[in-house]
């Protein structure tokens, strides 16, 4: 589908080092630091290496390293940005997160994971005002775009849009597993906003698109124990976990989560989650990567947002030719929320006509969203 963390796609990258292996790798095919950007690598055990290379114009980011090493590479010319103490986060990290990685320490409770550790001080900080903590934010927030931007180069993104409140065991979330299934069968990359209902079913179909059938019947089976994040996310969050286990090894997707809403943990199907302090800076950029057109399901006001902040550039064409749009749920999308008709009305005449579905099923998206895009 494209690059792992463990393997990023250096293309457009190609003077950012992002772990120790492409650090030694450059070092000897360079045999030179110079003008590269060092990324949350810890050099405490380089410090030969950082004493006799050549750094000039280097940038360290929150990479531990000797303090003789530090001043050398000063002397030299690099930047050194040190780690910063005492937050439950790196802000320079290289790559997006993992689930492993932002539940760690679940079985001590949702509470001792570094996802609620990282809204935890979110919290604190933004009610302090801390100029130091905003700046953390958004370089963090910058750090996290580069990576997701490295991870998707060359895919073929598909935004899957829903709402947090479609609960586990029901025919909603199982059609929109179904959904994620078939879109990750059909070569695409299943993006969503990470969070639990619709969002987590989507991302849980593209995690069973390599299996059998059965797998998925048994896996929503196993998660209906669980059906929402209330009143534990620590009992939904292991509800995941024992799918995962029990199926390893799962296909990849994508979730694009904010702590903005910090009631709302991630869930553990997408195998790559890019996580934001700045929530318009996650809506932005999850529809502007989702390149080949994004589905709709029902959702409340959230949804209600995303379907018109991605008709907006359609609309001008600020971001080239317009990408397909499907609306799923008939009932849903002209009567409860009526954002179909003005969503027609924008289209009329212009090139997105052409690209807007209404569709009363599930069943009919993929179908649809080929359609549009053909």
């Amino acid at each position: 589908m494209h690059p792992t963390p463990a393997q990023p796609n250096r293309a457009a990258h190609d003077r950012e080092i992002e772990s120790l292996a492409e650090f030694d790798e450059v070092v000897a095919e360079h045999g030179s630091l110079a003008r590269f950007r060092v990324q949350a690598v810890d050099l405490t055990d380089r410090t030969d290496v950082l004493l006799d290379v050549d750094s000039t114009g280097a940038v360290f980011l929150g990479c531990p390293m000797d303090p003789e090493a530090a001043a050398k590479v000063r002397a030299a010319g690099a930047l050194v940005f040190p780690p910063v103490p005492g937050l439950p986060f790196d802000p320079y990290r290289g790559f997006v997160y993992s689930p492993d990685e932002l539940f760690a320490s679940l079985d001590e409770g949702y509470e001792a994971t570094p996802d609620a550790r990282a809204y935890a001080w979110f919290q604190q900080t933004k009610a302090d005002g801390d100029v130091f903590s905003s700046m953390l934010r958004a370089v963090h927030d910058d750090a996290v775009s580069d990576a997701l931007d490295e991870l998707l180069v060359g895919a073929r993104v598909v935004g899957v849009m829903g709402g947090h409140a479609m609960a586990r065991g029901t025919q909603e979330y199982a059609g929109a597993a179904r959904l994620g299934r078939e879109l990750a069968r059909a070569g695409l990359t299943v993006a969503t906003g990470g969070g639990p209902g619709a969002m987590e079913a989507a991302n849980l179909g593209a995690y069973a698109a390599p299996f059998d059938d059965g797998m998925l019947t048994e896996a929503l089976r196993l998660l209906a124990k669980a059906p929402g994040f209330r009143p534990s996310v620590t009992d939904w969050a292991h509800a995941a976990f024992e799918v995962r286990e029990r199926w390893p090894d799962g296909g990849p997707s994508v979730g694009i989560p904010t702590w903005f809403y910090g009631h709302e943990p991630p869930n553990a199907f997408a195998a790559h989650i890019a996580k934001y302090f700045a929530n318009a800076l996650r809506e932005d950029g999850l529809l502007a990567r989702s390149t080949a057109g994004v589905v709709f399901l029902p959702g409340a006001a959230g949804t209600v947002q995303e379907i018109f902040d991605n008709a907006t550039p359609n609309y001008y064409e600020s971001r080239g030719e317009p990408t397909p749009m499907v609306l799923v749920d008939r009932e849903h999308w002209t009567r409860r929320l009526p954002a179909w008709p003005l969503l027609q009305s924008l289209a009329r005449e212009r090139s997105m006509e052409n690209r807007i579905a209404l569709v009363d099923r599930i069943e009919e998206a993929p179908d649809a969203l080929k359609r549009l895009g053909s």
